[in-house]
């Protein structure tokens, strides 16, 4: 059968999750290749790792008021319309990063970073809410995969522009970069234009501004694990990671992209097999208590890379043995945190919900570049790591505040 053929066979549900997952994939591309960009050039121009960080303060601060804006512009304009403004903004975003050396102060910098961080989070608020709209209430096992694979193969994309930010940095140079990934996304937002339904997602009762902040406890509780989860990766991973393996071990940039787009690949990899590893064998669905489990599992792996770096072992090797086993948890509980927010979300109006968690996702990464930044410059990478275990530890108590109940899959 052909791939025409396939297509015309999918009932339209099935197709605008096709679409969706293609928009998504295209956009995160681009946002991982330009995080990659960004932190390596200006480390080779001689930033330090703190101000590198502060390069990302606006992508991160604006991704928290976008998380939570977004989701009540989604419910009532429709959720493929906040999806196609994420790409027009990120477009915007890499053409102000296309100019001279001499324009690109840090203020400029900062400024597409923000504009990045807006249109990353309208698409990511926008896809994820997408699918409650496009699976049965009752097929709740079916939720937990769409949302498993689309988490698992976004964060695949991510991990390769991490890849391709380390090579088209190598080989074209900074701006010469930034066009490429310009044109690609452009191709791909004019396609998304004409194909995505304009009225998914939008609320039948146009939402109140006073909707926005969640009221169930549940989603509350979930929030603040969510929050702390992310900030917990990112002390680590998003600056002080990097610098470690380039400054520290002497790595290349081609080295220090493989490395991490390998890591995002196969934490993406596990993301989309998540339902398997938690329950989908017993024919159960995961609830709060193997939230606590895994959260557990993880802040215990955290506290062993730190420990055995004090112990003298071999530091390349032992963190990196750290980063792939935390990778391979870490995507477990991340895939658990995004079905049950999705799970708990009401069906009307849904990006009003999944947007306030993902505005407490943005706040966790925000907390972390931050910390990641200055903490490198303090202590190093261990310094980073202590930090990131006792982050976990709050993450996982607050799961003991999720529900208990477990359904049976359907």
């Amino acid at each position: 059968m052909s791939l025409l053929a396939r297509w015309h066979g999918l009932s339209q549900g099935g197709r605008q999750y096709l679409l969706i997952t293609a928009n998504y994939w295209a956009f995160t591309l681009t946002d991982g290749a330009l995080r990659m960009l960004v932190v390596l050039y200006f480390y080779q121009l001689g930033y330090s790792a703190l101000a590198i960080a502060s390069l990302f303060l606006f992508y991160e601060l604006f991704g928290v008021v976008t998380n939570l804006l977004g989701g009540w512009l989604g419910a009532r304009l429709g959720l493929n319309r906040t999806m196609q403004l994420g790409l027009g903004l990120q477009l915007l975003a890499l053409g102000m990063l296309t100019l001279p050396d001499a324009w690109l102060t840090v203020p400029w910098v900062m400024a597409a970073q923000a504009l990045s961080g807006i249109a990353k989070d309208l698409n990511k608020m926008s896809a994820k809410s997408a699918i409650k709209t496009l699976v049965p209430a009752e097929a709740q096992g079916a939720l937990y995969r769409w949302v498993a694979l689309l988490t698992g193969s976004k964060n695949a994309m991510k991990g390769l522009g991490f890849f391709l930010g380390g090579a088209l940095l190598a080989l074209w140079g900074f701006q010469g970069a930034m066009w490429a990934m310009l044109a690609g996304l452009l191709a791909v937002g004019l396609i998304s234009l004409l194909t995505l339904k304009q009225e998914l997602g939008k609320a039948k009762s146009k939402p109140k501004f006073k909707d926005l902040l969640s009221k169930s406890p549940a989603i509350n509780v979930l929030s603040a694990a969510r929050l702390l989860l992310f900030g917990a990766r990112d002390v680590w991973f998003v600056v002080a990671l990097p610098l470690f393996l380039s400054g520290q071990l002497g790595w290349s940039v081609w080295q220090v992209g493989g490395v991490m787009a390998l890591w995002v690949m196969g934490y993406g990899l596990v993301q989309a097999l998540a339902p398997r590893v938690t329950g989908k064998r017993s024919g159960r669905l995961p609830d709060g208590g193997q939230a606590l489990g895994w959260g557990l599992a993880l802040t215990l792996v955290s506290l062993l890379i730190p420990l055995g770096l004090a112990a003298g072992l071999p530091a390349a090797a032992w963190v990196l043995l750290g980063l792939a086993v935390f990778g391979a948890l870490f995507a477990v509980n991340s895939s658990l945190h995004s079905y049950l927010i999705v799970s708990y979300a009401k069906a009307d109006g849904v990006s009003l919900d999944v947007g306030f968690y993902y505005m407490a996702n943005a706040l966790g990464r925000l907390l972390g570049t931050l910390l990641s930044g200055w903490l490198f410059g303090l202590g190093g990478l261990p310094l980073c790591l202590w930090v990131t275990t006792g982050l976990l530890l709050g993450a996982s108590l607050f799961c003991l505040g999720l529900p208990r109940t477990r359904a049976v899959v359907a």
